[in-house]
């Protein structure tokens, strides 16, 4: 009998509403079959993606920064629970807590983000949630999309791993076009990211 390589195990770490939590846990079984999220960290005690990890019966931990004390003790906390839960990856979907250039270096090529443009147009420091579809409204661009990237010590600077293009319409708000982006790029994109590095993990292991 052929022992099943382990599959990589996620954790997802959120702040809000959870769509893009959402949407990892509708593709586990069809687009995410070598991983399996095993953790949701909350940075809001609040946050409904919370209830949405219940749903799913994952496990699930708020950790508050200032709660904690500080993002010394915040960044500790959350290393605790990375290895009590043995993680492989750490998915950024909608984490509005900003992660240190240290914890950034500690899990180098383990985290990974999407960003709600084509990188590198509107990103960095202060280009987050509708802001960023109100510059690229202000600039008059055609095309936007959504970028999965790693995470490093640069905002939106790690290696970009896909990205989609979703059109930009005349009488698009800020508001409509952050829907269309998550719905046609962010939500797609998530799932094969994930799938895509399970499985490089699985043919370096098998090498």
């Amino acid at each position: 009998m052929l022992n099943r390589p382990e599959k990589l195990r996620v954790a997802v770490l959120v702040s809000g509403g959870g769509t893009n939590l959402q949407a990892i846990l509708d593709a586990r079984g069809t687009v995410i079959q070598n991983a399996e999220i095993v953790l949701v960290v909350s940075s809001q005690p609040n946050a409904y993606a919370l209830e949405r990890a219940g749903l799913a019966g994952i496990p699930a931990v708020t950790l508050s920064k200032k709660e904690l004390g500080g993002q010394e003790a915040f960044e500790a906390a959350l290393i605790r629970v990375l290895a009590d839960y043995r993680v492989d990856l750490i998915v950024l979907a909608g984490f509005l807590t900003i992660l240190s250039p240290e914890f950034a270096r500690k899990y180098d090529r383990r985290i990974i983000n999407v960003h709600p443009s084509l990188i590198p147009s509107f990103c960095g420091k202060g280009f987050y949630g509708l802001r960023v579809h109100e510059a690229a409204l202000e600039r008059g661009v055609k095309v936007t999309g959504a970028t999965v990237h790693y995470v490093n010590e640069i905002p939106d600077g790690g290696e970009i791993l896909l990205q989609k293009p979703v059109p930009v319409l005349l009488e698009d708000t800020p508001q409509t076009l952050q829907r269309r982006v998550m719905e046609q790029a962010e939500w797609i994109l998530l799932p094969q990211a994930i799938e895509q590095i399970a499985l490089q993990k699985s043919d370096h292991k098998q090498k």
